[in-house]
């Protein structure tokens, strides 16, 4: 067994040489790490996808089913099954699902399944009458196996959803 033995002259300052030298190499390391994460923080933010989708309540609007007190009322059900477009309002798939009313003339609680050729996706969460709404992309198949990320869906008031996913 060997043993190594270190020693610190104090007088020539050798000490605070390599205090500083540690210090140094300390910095340099963080700033390494630092960068490493940056360029793997952009890396993952160029490697994501966002698709959007018309949802098409024009012709097939959702089924209104009342339940309990008549009338809008928390526990009430939309349910639907509409097409789904792209961009340029052609037919891409469908989209399907239902909306639980839970709070009144504010939103309901929605989940519901967009299906397209190489696949689908199903989201969840609560959607506001008006305006935009950040809604979870739980789960999918086929292509969008694994998939995760959010949804803004935001109603057109003209019978249309332009659904914004982003994964």
């Amino acid at each position: 067994m060997k043993t190594i033995s270190c020693s610190i002259n104090r007088g020539l300052g050798l000490g605070r040489l390599t205090l500083t030298s540690l210090a140094l190499t300390s910095v340099v390391l963080a700033s390494l790490m630092l960068s490493h994460s940056v360029v793997a923080n952009e890396s993952a933010q160029q490697s994501a996808k966002n698709l959007t989708t018309i949802a098409d309540a024009r012709k097939h609007p959702a089924v209104y089913v009342d339940v309990g007190v008549k009338g809008d009322s928390v526990g009430d059900m939309w349910v639907f099954d509409q097409p789904l477009l792209d961009q340029k309002m052609r037919p891409i798939g469908n989209n399907s699902g239902f909306c639980i009313r839970t709070k009144l003339g504010h939103s309901s609680q929605c989940q519901w399944t967009l299906t397209v050729r190489d696949g689908s996706i199903q989201v969840a969460g609560r959607e506001t009458e008006k305006g935009s709404s950040a809604i979870a992309i739980v789960g999918g198949t086929g292509k969008y196996k694994g998939i995760t990320g959010q949804m803004i869906s935001t109603n057109n008031e003209n019978g249309t959803f332009t659904q914004v996913l982003s994964y």
